[in-house]
This record gives C-alpha cells, sequence and structure tokens, in this order.
C-alpha cells in the first residue's frame, strides 16, 4: 500500500463525522502553515498567505493567495463534500421496547439502507453545552467503540426475503439496539457526558443543550484484493475527494499567479440546502473578502476574478459494476483502477460542458493519467453534487469528476488504490498550473 493510500485510511478513520473530517482537515492545514481566518473579523492578506475558514463546525474554505491579484488571475478552486448518508439520533431518541433499550433514529441522505444490518456501531459527532445560561461550547465526541446494531430479522421469520427482496421500513425497522432495557438506564444525555469527560472535557449531563450525532461503522477502513489494489472503506464517497483536496493544497510549495483554493461543504448529500452548504454564500463570501483584501475597491473586482476562475468538483463516480453492467450506460462503463472520471449531464445535474471537459482531459494528461467517462443512462434519473449549484451561485466554470467507486452509498464503499494516486497527481497539476 502507498503511503497516500495509507494517509487516506488514517483520514477516513479519523472522520466519522463531517465535523471530525473538518477537524481533521485543519490539523493538517496547521501542520502546513495556514492560519484560521474568522468571519466576524475583518481580514488582512498578502501574497503568499495560508488561510482558512470554517463554518458551522462541519464546512471549510481554505487558499493560499497568489501573486498577483484575483481580479488580474482569478482562483483556481477545488470543491468537495464532508457529509455521507447515514443514520442520525434524534433530539429525544430513548426508546424502551420488548425488554431492550433503544435511540430513535432518522435517515440522513440515500442510504443503502440494507447495509446497516449487523454491523458494528458506534456513536460520534457534535455536542452542544450549555456553560452558563447565557453561552454555549460546542466538543466532539465519538464512544470509538462496538456500541449500537441493528440486528436483521432471522430468515426463519422472513422465508421469501432472499427471493422478494428485504423491505426496510425507516421508522419502525432501524432503531438500533444500545442495551438491556433496566430501571437504572442513563440516558443518552449522562452517556454523552460520562464520554466528554473521558477525555478531559468538564460537563455534566444538564448542561447538554444539544447535539448533531451520527452512527457509523466500527470496521476501520482496509486493503483488499489479490494484490491490495482495492479499498474498503465507509463514507469513500466523499471523504476521499476531501483528503485529495486537503493534500493538494497543503503540498503547494511554489507561488502562483492565481489564488488557489479549496472548499468541503456540509449537507451535500441532502440537498445543500444550508447555512453551510453548496446553496450558502460561503463561498461567495470567502472569494469575495479576499479579492477585496488584496487591495483595491472598484465595483467589477469580484466579477472580474470570477470570469478568470475554474472549479473542479470533485465527488466519487459509479464505477461499472460486473453484476450489474446493464444498469449502466454501454458506452461510459467507467472501472476501478482506470483513472479519474469525468461526469456530463446535458440536463445540468453535472456542471461539465465541452470547454471544461478539454481542460480537465489536459490536466490528466500533463500527469500522464487516462481520464474516463460517465453519463447515466438516459431511461434513468442523474444524480448531482456541488458542481451545477456553485457554478450557478458564482458562474464559474466547471468540471464535474470523481473517482471511480463501487457499492455507493453502502455503509462501506470499495474503490482501487491506484484511482487515489491518480486523482492526487491531477490535482496537483492542476494547482500547478
Amino acid at each position: 500500500m502507498s503511503e497516500l493510500a495509507h494517509a487516506l485510511l488514517q483520514y477516513i478513520d479519523a472522520s466519522p463525522t463531517p465535523f471530525h473530517a473538518v477537524a481533521h482537515s485543519t490539523r493538517l492545514l496547521e501542520d502546513a502553515g495556514f492560519a484560521r481566518l474568522r468571519e466576524e473579523d475583518s481580514w488582512q492578506l498578502q501574497p503568499g498567505d495560508r488561510a482558512y475558514v470554517v463554518r458551522g463546525g462541519s464546512s471549510l474554505a481554505a487558499f493560499v493567495c497568489g501573486s498577483v491579484p484575483p481580479h488580474d488571475a482569478g482562483f483556481l478552486l477545488i470543491g468537495a463534500h464532508t457529509d455521507s448518508p447515514n443514520l442520525r439520533i434524534k433530539p429525544a431518541p430513548e426508546l424502551s421496547r420488548n425488554g431492550y433499550r433503544q435511540l430513535g433514529v432518522e435517515v440522513y441522505g440515500g442510504v443503502l439502507l440494507s447495509t446497516w444490518l449487523d454491523r458494528d456501531l458506534s456513536l460520534a459527532g457534535r455536542v452542544v453545552v450549555d456553560t452558563d445560561g447565557e453561552h454555549y461550547e460546542s466538543y466532539l465526541v465519538d464512544f470509538e467503540r462496538a456500541l449500537l446494531r441493528i440486528p436483521n430479522l432471522a430468515i426463519h421469520l422472513n422465508r421469501n426475503v432472499n427471493t422478494e427482496g428485504l423491505v426496510l421500513n425507516a421508522q419502525s425497522h432501524l432503531a438500533p439496539i444500545l442495551g438491556l432495557a433496566s430501571d437504572h438506564d442513563e440516558p443518552l444525555r449522562a452517556l454523552l457526558a460520562t464520554e466528554l469527560q473521558r477525555t478531559g472535557q468538564e460537563c455534566n449531563a444538564e448542561r447538554i443543550a444539544g447535539w448533531d450525532l451520527a452512527l457509523y461503522d466500527v470496521q476501520q477502513a482496509a486493503v483488499c484484493g489479490l494484490r491490495n489494489e482495492f479499498i474498503q472503506a465507509s463514507r469513500l464517497d466523499n471523504l476521499a475527494s476531501c483528503f485529495a483536496a486537503v493534500t493538494a493544497l497543503c503540498e503547494l510549495d511554489a507561488p502562483s499567479d492565481a489564488t488557489r483554493a479549496i472548499v468541503l461543504y456540509d449537507h451535500e448529500e441532502v440537498g445543500s440546502r444550508s447555512a453551510q452548504g453548496a446553496h450558502s454564500p460561503l463561498l461567495r463570501e470567502v472569494l469575495e473578502r479576499a479579492t477585496r483584501a488584496h487591495g483595491g475597491s472598484a465595483s467589477d473586482m469580484f466579477s472580474r476574478a470570477m470570469a478568470r476562475s475554474f472549479l473542479i468538483s470533485a465527488d466519487m463516480a459509479h464505477a461499472v459494476h460486473p453484476n450489474y453492467a446493464d444498469k449502466h450506460e454501454p458506452g461510459h462503463q467507467p472501472v476501478l483502477g482506470g483513472g479519474p472520471v469525468i461526469k456530463t449531464n446535458v440536463n445540468q445535474a453535472y456542471a461539465t460542458d465541452g470547454e471544461s471537459m478539454a481542460r480537465f482531459a489536459q490536466l490528466c494528461r500533463s500527469a500522464e493519467i487516462t481520464a474516463q467517462h460517465y453519463v447515466v443512462r438516459s431511461d434513468l434519473p442523474c444524480g448531482s453534487t456541488i458542481g451545477p449549484i456553485t457554478a450557478g451561485q458564482l458562474g464559474l466554470r466547471t468540471v464535474d469528476v470523481g473517482s471511480p467507486l463501487l457499492s455507493m452509498h453502502s455503509i462501506r464503499e470499495m474503490a482501487a488504490v491506484s484511482d487515489v494516486e491518480a486523482m492526487q497527481r491531477v490535482l496537483e497539476a492542476f494547482f500547478g498550473t
């Protein structure tokens, strides 16, 4: 396994939720000399400055200022998203049924529900603590051990499951078992307070005012295959792209006329409509402020910067499934290990057009990488991502790309080690231009 692939596995295991993904990304950025900017402060920037911004704890933007102001040199941008489909804990989750203690969950995004059954699950996310009745502090929590399980129904009680399929009701069938019911059970708030205290945070249950908590599979990311050519992991969609973007930005060591930047959005899997999603003003505000901070006040400076800018929207792409090849468009069947995938949809589910396709293909050639192409079957609906949203918000020339993936939106997905390295080389070539 390459050093890069090993680093990706570590990144995924350290990021069970978008909050953890942003926290881990900021540590990597700070190790590479990036300083945090706060949205409520005034910004003063110089050529070569490295900075990042966090919004909502689960989205971030980071950039390296170019040697030429953005209105004359533009931005080179890479976008990705920090969230993945999963099961989230409800605000009042406590359940006691038939002698079992359970937690109520809500489905987040397009979850492949059956893959969450019979897995060793833990709990992680953000806990909000009332410090004095007027102020709140947020803390990350991760139980890091098998804590929960959603057991399957025995085949003896569902005899036709293998011939008629498994149908799961999100309300009735997904509540995980936490333990056996007891008169002395601690509520979830008490469990969270104990876990926070274990990690050194002063907290008591009565002060916990809210949470954003998710279930996740405790099985670590791994390599597999005859020659260790595959990666199996949770949240490859889309932490693999987040990792590639952060790594490409951190490894910059040469100056550039253009300002190079990344944006990692939360809430892509549920439509991006939030204060820190792709529909929010996060990226526009960061880029506008970076443009103004370079000096000057002409009203057309930001529009000129956008006209000179380019965005690579990096999400994962569907690889052809050997057991279901008929579900794929015959002329566009990316394979694992075949290199980055350019995603196209004439109905604008992807933002790729002929010009942006040509530019990314040229980047691949410059990195000695072969690009693949993906188009959904004409009789199937097409998924979307942050590319069209960001292009529509800012008028940016955009290409939607991704590394090929099997089992997308499963609790455990499959990619190729060589595609991790190929995408990294292309993004580094992009930032090097």
